[in-house]
């Protein structure tokens, strides 16, 4: 322990005392407080650098003392995190399953580890390529599994007697032969189906060639295949298949359609009909409008992929030239919700309104701000697509309209559920349905200042001017990364609707952390990642709401106007500086970090190849990587200003901002003016770095963020 301690490593403590190896929860637990008590007391470890291993012990040998050892262990996991929430617990899952063969050990061990997760295990020693996950389980062989670690013995059932005989004979290759030969057993048809709900690509091209022998190839995309995508889309939006699953059915619905192609007869008849996307002029983002190209391409329309930064003259220019059916726009910036209702007037003021019906989609749109108010200054239909398999169903929804076809209608315009307050003089935006204007605090003259302390101490920076650092080590930053955010916000990794299927703590254990185990070794093998920072200090003073960037003189360098709260605390970024009046300097740092270029081109690659699932993994890790280095960056900061003895032990401490400071990103609240990018950039150069600013006011790469760091203790988030 002395070794240990100055050392400050961490320790993985066993739960065995002077009696032996502990059998049961309450004495394991007991033996848990004893350790972490003795740990934590005599020698100063922190609870977090604790790890205690629960044991367990094989529960398929027959003899009677070891049938509740699994269930033991569980309990024991629940219990030690309840009492010690910070402790780490981790276990050798594998011991369980001892004397079985490999395939009733891999199924066994699967469901105990799924089981020791959920009681609250942190970690586990596996083989990570034996375990499965639980959906893939036959049904029976998991329940079984249950029986057994649970020991749900009745009268005339023994589950590892059933366990046994399940898997008499069986081997983990004839298990996998077995899927193959239920899948080959079922009819041509059903099993051409079949491979595109379970995205299975082994054996395609000799089911469609006997296909082939039978019907025609178009016969067969729009009979079978999209029967198959019209499943998965079902599947989705019940909330029963999450969208990396999705994208691999997709992947193998591209790739029969491909293998047919060749046999399809052109006939002078129209497809299922066609439309344009683009991202909206100004807006380099562009996963969510390729989201929509992938699912709405392979339920057989055709699309014409702009790409990024369209203005409407190309969009209208595209629709014209490929006589599109419908068009679609998407953006992820709140400017681009403005571009957006700008390029509807100019639909209208072209004539242009009733030719297309236009449907939009993005993350700062909302249903009403499309449906209510954009819809109410267009003369033709448009339509708010939440996400891909909306945009699908709009899509064969307005098709069905142009063909004709009886009873064929959009979905009815929705309806806001809060009345808005008419402010004179202001536009809507597609933030405005919060109804924040009608009731509640009256708004305050914006002149009036906030109670922010303006006697903050001013942190001495190391330097002032800016530096660059290329080549950053991933593993200097990838312990920021959001997990979070990437398996659920990027990868789509979401629990099943009512409970039924995989929580997001196994789908993140199964499917989230293996992939990205994968991405970040591809990313560092195959030279992916180019991360590199430019920052830098500079004094500054505040007047009113400008935040003034000095020269070493004292003049004014730059001048950043912030918008100010007209309720609440009144806070506006530049309370956080020394005011001009005070005579005293403050200091500000500025900061832009990327991960390059080379990501970005990698992502192209891959959707190109129509490596669905890759693209969206990989452009989601990049996405998440760069926040991760801009936090980790932050930190730096917080070291270098002598701030940083606030900073929490844990990554969910500093995503809670809970260190003293913040960083604020350019086109957010506090700071929402895309033109202050222009002066970034002119005080710290980032084309040193290869990044360069769009006249949209874009930073490119994508894959790149900017900030404004305070050092005040009360710079929080906040809303103007």
């Amino acid at each position: 322990m002395p070794i240990i301690r100055e050392h400050g490593a961490a320790v993985v403590a066993l739960t065995i005392d002077e009696q032996g190896q502990a059998r049961t929860a309450e004495w394991k637990a007991t033996v848990a407080s004893r350790l972490i008590e003795d740990l934590t007391g005599n020698w100063g470890m922190r609870p977090c650098d604790i790890i205690v291993d629960c044991l367990t012990f094989p529960i398929a040998t027959g003899q009677e003392e070891t049938r509740r050892d699994a269930l033991e262990t569980i309990e024991a996991i629940r219990e030690v995190k309840r009492r010690y929430p910070d402790v780490q617990t981790t276990l050798g899952v594998s011991n369980v399953s001892f004397g079985l063969n490999p395939a009733a050990r891999a199924a066994l061990n699967s469901v105990f580890l799924n089981e020791c997760v959920k009681a609250g295990l942190d970690s586990a020693i596996v083989h990570a390529a034996r375990i499965m996950p639980i959906a893939r389980i036959p049904a029976d062989q998991l329940q079984v599994a249950l029986d057994l670690v649970y020991d749900r013995r009745r009268e005339g059932y023994d589950p590892l007697a059933k366990l046994l005989e399940l898997f008499e004979g069986v081997d983990t290759a004839s298990l996998k032969a077995s899927r193959a030969a239920e899948l080959l057993g079922l009819p041509l048809w059903e099993r051409l189906k079949r491979r595109i709900i379970d995205g299975e690509r082994v054996g395609l091209e000799a089911d469609l060639d006997e296909a082939l022998s039978q019907r025609p190839a178009l016969e067969i995309v729009n009979d079978v295949l999209l029967d198959g995508m019209k499943t998965v889309g079902d599947l989705f939006g019940s909330g029963q298949m999450q969208l990396p699953f999705v994208l691999t059915s997709a992947e193998v619905m591209k790739a029969a359609v491909n293998y047919l192609e060749p046999h399809m007869e052109r006939s002078g008849e129209a497809g299922k009909g066609k439309i344009v996307l683009a991202t909206v002029k100004g807006d380099v983002h562009d996963i969510g409008k390729n989201l929509v190209d992938i699912i709405v391409s392979n339920n057989g329309y055709d699309v014409v992929n702009l790409g990024i930064k369209q203005p409407i003259s190309a969009i209208v220019q595209a629709a014209t030239d490929h006589e599109a059916d419908v068009i679609g726009m998407s953006g992820l910036l709140v400017k681009s919700t403005v571009v957006m209702r700008d390029n509807l007037a100019e639909l209208n003021s072209r004539g242009l309104a009733g030719r297309w019906p236009v449907m939009l989609g993005g993350a700062a749109l909302t249903r009403s701000y499309v449906e209510q108010d954009l819809a109410s200054l267009f003369d033709g239909e448009v339509r708010y697509a939440r996400d891909a398999f909306e945009g699908l169903r709009l899509m064969d929804a307005m098709m069905a309209i142009k063909r004709g076809e009886p009873g064929a209608a959009l979905p009815a315009l929705r309806q806001r559920r809060v009345r808005l307050a008419s402010v004179a003089g202001q536009g809507r935006g597609p933030g405005s349905d919060t109804g924040a204007e009608s009731g509640g605090e009256p708004a305050v003259a914006t002149a009036v200042r906030s109670d922010v302390s303006s006697t903050e101490p001013v942190p001495q920076p190391p330097f002032y001017g800016t530096k660059v650092v290329k080549g950053i080590p991933l593993a200097d930053y990838a312990s920021y990364l959001d997990e979070r955010a990437l398996f659920l916000g990027q990868w789509g990794l979401k629990p099943t609707k009512g409970g039924s299927g995989p929580s997001h703590t196994e789908l993140a254990e199964t499917e989230g952390r293996p992939r990205l185990r994968m991405w970040l070794e591809r990313a560092q093998t195959e030279g992916l990642l180019q991360a590199a920072v430019v920052h830098g200090y500079f004094p500054c003073v505040s007047d009113g709401d400008d935040l003034i960037v000095l020269s070493e003189n004292g003049s004014e360098r730059e001048r950043f106007r912030f918008p100010r709260q007209r309720r609440d605390r009144r806070l506006c970024l530049a309370d956080f500086f020394r005011p001009r009046s005070s005579g005293e300097t403050d200091v500000v740092a500025f900061q832009l970090v990327t991960v390059g270029s080379r990501i970005s081109e990698a992502t192209a690659e891959l959707f190109a190849k129509h490596a669905y699932r890759d693209y969206l993994e990989l452009h989601g890790m990049s996405v998440q990587l760069a926040e991760a280095l801009a936090e980790y960056w932050h930190a730096r900061t917080r070291t270098d200003l002598g701030i940083s003895g606030a900073d929490p032990d844990d990554l969910d401490g500093i995503l809670r901002v809970g260190y003293q400071g913040c960083r604020y990103s350019f086109g957010y609240p506090a700071c929402p003016d895309l033109e202050d990018r222009a002066k970034v950039m002119r005080l710290l150069e980032p084309e040193r770095i290869g990044v360069t600013l769009s006249e949209e006011f874009q930073l490119a790469p994508e894959q790149s963020t900017d900030a404004l760091i305070v050092h005040h203790r009360e710079a929080k988030y906040f809303s103007t």
